[in-house]
């Protein structure tokens, strides 16, 4: 049933919300509002806190009138350092706090009746869990929407390796709209004028020689997340940007979990919702759909879109994202039964569709929406399939005493991303009119990576791609193991698992692992499609998640653990399933220069051989988690 607003709007804006260290935190506060007189109710009302680094004004002031004409007190606040607040900006440092004074400020005030839920997505999700460390004593409820739960472990970081997305955003998102930016259109034009992709291309940046050097505390900060790696480095034990070192202290108060396979948090949302609900006597939540990064932009009433990349999953696929949150919200903040009937595990079974194109040139992947009451599924069976030397990925365990596959690993010539888990990966369009005629507000976003599912080949708009485009199995530096094709369909649902026993002739190197859903030859599709559903990368002097950096011996077999990330897909009887194994994903992670140098700068670099190895003592293998066929 969809909602009809009860009530007008009354709006205060940039009010000063005052933090314990005397910062004043610039804030918008949308009341109900009596439909005849346009005056505020005195009726106090539960309060919604959203939280921002990306202004408060426009979309976010439309979705702040959106749930006060439903009858909440709704609070939207840019972030330390950001548009109208004060203070400095260290990307989630200051978050717990800021976001805990807020809690309590809007508690306190007259037209808040002391209970406030928290609510936001990307950002505005980290800043939600940020605040939880902290356990707030009037926060009643949290809808946290694709959000971190370790960045050192898999966001800001990927098991050594460095998510470029960060410098990406520091240039666009990030610098481009901080404070000394705004206030110079000098500064804005030079951001304005970088195209990400050269930066990326003539990479590594060197610290006070790009752009970024006009806006300094973006600068430190993008430089730390690139140049620290080891747990003991002070910025991994920071409540803002680990959350899984404080899930102990952490807030009990009834959470919604939501996120998507394609999107850029899956896995720290499923670890969130895992850890938390075991801890947490309140009720908890995970929703998973098949989308990308994001939501659309209010009005539109469906949660993002019904594709992902190149993959079209039909309408069964949509969500009402603010009637989705505002049912939540009236069951745990107004006592209504909205919300009784949700399970605690929903979630999007992609792959059941036909494999037909559609009129717009996806593939029909299809899907449906599944319920489970935990998370990983109570039925799942573990299965492993083990690579083998001609090609074979197979239940059977290799029996060969010695076998493996060598490769060339060429730094200066990685592999490109084809989409996959990606956000941020963006700059700006270029435009000849300076910034006065055409500000930074109004440019649009190129994406550099594709964001979602896509057939894993190169083509003209692929971010460091050469002629001849094509498939990534023809690269010499890809391993491709591949099953039969299936006699009957196979469902996986959750974790994935891959061990990967590699050498190297150097001190470090990177694997990586991409699960694959490999379509057969069809008319909509004569070269068949290998539809990426997951990936991850190791690095080597991190492998097994070590705390601090270890190097590797040369030729040495080192056990390479990787983690990509959770997904829901039906391998449909005639297709493969097939893993491909590598040592680059560019720009998805920064490559790795081969030297065993600083984990981020190094203008050396060296071409490695790389060993995979695929017998009896060392079998590599990737993990699924199967389900009972439905």
């Amino acid at each position: 049933m969809v909602s009809q607003p009860q009530y007008a709007v009354a709006a205060e804006l940039n009010v000063a919300v005052e933090t314990r260290d005397g910062v004043e935190l610039a804030t918008d506060v949308y009341r109900p509002a009596d439909l005849d007189t346009g005056e505020p109710i005195d009726d106090p009302k539960p309060a919604l806190l959203d939280r921002t680094p990306y202004g408060k004004r426009g979309r976010m002031e439309r979705h702040g009138e959106w749930y006060a004409k439903r009858g909440y007190v709704v609070a939207i606040q840019d972030c330390r350092g950001r548009f109208d607040s004060g203070g400095d900006y260290y990307i989630f440092v200051d978050e717990p706090e800021d976001g805990y004074d807020t809690v309590e400020w809007l508690a306190d005030r007259e037209y808040c009746d002391g209970r406030v839920g928290t609510f936001g997505t990307s950002y505005g999700a980290w800043v939600q869990t940020a605040l939880a460390t902290q356990d707030p004593p009037h926060l009643e409820a949290m809808f946290v929407n694709q959000g971190a739960a370790n960045g050192r472990k898999a966001t800001f970081r990927h098991n050594g390796a460095f998510e470029l997305r960060w410098l990406c955003w520091a240039y666009t998102l990030g610098g481009g709209f901080a404070k000394r930016a705004l206030e110079d259109p000098e500064i804005q034009q030079r951001l304005a004028n970088v195209d990400v992709r050269d930066v990326l291309a003539n990479g590594p940046v060197q610290r006070g020689q790009s752009p970024l050097r006009h806006v300094p505390d973006y600068e430190e900060w993008a430089f730390d997340i690139m140049t620290q790696g080891a747990a003991s480095d002070e910025l991994w034990r920071e409540p803002g940007v680990n959350f899984e070192a404080y899930y102990d202290e952490m807030a009990d108060v009834p959470t919604v979990y939501a996120g998507a396979w394609y999107d850029s948090y899956t896995k720290a949302t499923c670890d969130n919702f895992v850890a938390l609900a075991e801890r947490s006597e309140s009720d908890h939540y995970l929703l998973m759909g098949p989308w990308t990064h994001g939501w659309n932009s209010y009005p539109l009433p469906s949660w993002n879109k019904s594709y992902s990349g190149e993959l079209e999953f039909g309408e069964a696929a949509l969500r009402d994202y603010q009637e989705t949150r505002l049912r939540f919200f009236d069951h745990y903040l107004k006592g209504k039964d909205t919300w009784s009937d949700q399970p605690t595990v929903q979630y999007f079974q992609m792959g059941t569709g036909d494999g037909s194109q559609t009129r717009d040139g996806r593939l029909f992947h299809g899907g449906e929406w599944r319920a489970a009451e935990a998370w990983p599924l109570p039925d799942t069976e573990y299965r492993t399939y083990y690579a083998h030397g001609d090609g074979r990925l197979s239940t059977d365990a290799p029996t060969v005493e010695e076998d493996s596959t060598s490769y060339a690993f060429d730094p200066r010539d990685p592999v490109p991303t084809i989409g996959g888990n990606c956000s941020s990966y963006i700059t700006y369009e270029p435009r000849d009119e300076s910034i006065l005629e055409y500000p930074l507000s109004e440019r649009k976003m190129q994406d550099i990576t594709g964001r979602g599912g896509f057939d894993q080949r190169t083509r003209p708009d692929t971010f460091g791609a050469d002629e001849p485009y094509g498939p990534l199995e023809e690269r010499t530096d890809v391993l491709v193991f591949r099953t039969e094709p299936l006699e009957e369909d196979l469902e996986i649902a959750g974790p994935i698992r891959v061990r990967v026993y590699g050498s190297t002739d150097g001190p470090d190197t990177d694997f990586t692992a991409k699960l694959i859903d490999e379509h057969p030859p069809s008319e909509a599709h004569p070269d068949g499609a290998a539809i990426n559903l997951c990936d991850s990368i190791c690095r080597g002097r991190f492998r097994g998640y070590r705390d601090e950096p270890d190097l590797l011996e040369p030729g040495e077999v080192y056990e390479f653990y990787m983690e990509p990330y959770p997904t829901a897909n039906v391998f449909e009887a005639g297709h493969r399933i097939r893993l491909d194994v590598s040592s680059s994903n560019y720009p998805r992670y920064d490559v790795n220069p081969n030297t065993g140098g600083p984990l981020y700068g190094d203008r050396e670099f060296r071409t490695a051989t790389n060993v995979v190895h695929h017998d009896a003592e060392y079998a590599t293998h990737v993990e699924l988690p199967v389900q009972p066929t439905s």
